[in-house]
């Protein structure tokens, strides 16, 4: 009689993370697109995550208050649905939106924000830079000065909106504004504490450090300027 011996343990397979560069694209076409992505997503509906940089453009959380927009010029603003205040998007920041289904994750709307500051301070910290999350008022700091701001929403148990990371960028739009409500912080960026860091060669970092917290086995599409298609 031959006694056969048990294989190794199956291995639970990685959820799948489609990674799209975007490019510059105009806020509001993106961001539709992303209602329309999360409201045709079905049970099996791979999760993805969309990079793009916006032309200038202040956005305005759904329970935004006016009076933190103090001097926009000629930067318009633009109302959103995702949570928190008001805050800048430029080329030159890395704006990542997360459409996760939080439900087959089996992640809270709490591990989904610790989960993108911790990715965010790992990156940061690949690059000697000391930064924290704050519980208090999210996104991530470097002292006092602030270098990452989320937002989100949860919307049939699944996230999108995102992160807005200041790489290598004009910052003076951010003294036209309280930044996400703030009154006594200031903007920084990662090229002003890490000389020679640019879109290019941070994004591909952030899509580790974001897919290894997470899980996921991410795979990235080609780059285009077109937003894409509903699923």
């Amino acid at each position: 009689m031959v006694t056969q011996r048990p294989g190794p343990p199956s291995q639970k397979a990685m959820p799948s993370l489609r990674v799209r560069d975007l490019g510059l694209g105009d806020y509001e076409e993106v961001f539709r697109a992303m209602r329309e992505f999360t409201d045709a997503r079905g049970a099996d509906t791979v999760d993805e995550l969309w990079f793009t940089q916006h032309p200038p453009v202040f956005t305005q959380g759904q329970a935004g208050r006016s009076e933190f927009i103090l001097a926009p010029g000629d930067i318009p603003v633009v109302q959103s649905d995702r949570g928190g205040q008001v805050t800048y998007h430029g080329p030159g920041q890395i704006v990542g939106y997360l459409m996760l289904d939080l439900r087959r994750l089996g992640l809270s709307v709490r591990e989904l924000v610790n989960g993108i500051e911790r990715a965010i301070v790992a990156l940061l910290a690949e690059h000697d830079i000391e930064a924290v999350g704050r519980s208090d008022a999210r996104g991530v700091y470097v002292g006092n000065d602030k270098i990452a701001a989320l937002g989100l929403r949860i919307r049939h148990g699944c996230s999108y909106h995102g992160l807005a990371l200041n790489v290598d960028m004009d910052l003076e739009p951010f003294s036209r504004i309280n930044p996400c409500g703030l009154t006594d912080i200031g903007v920084t960026m990662m090229s002003a504490l890490a000389p020679g860091c640019t879109v290019a060669t941070v994004q591909p970092k952030l899509t580790r450090h974001l897919a290894a917290h997470y899980g996921f086995e991410a795979t990235s599409e080609p780059s285009t300027a077109q937003v894409p298609d509903v699923p």
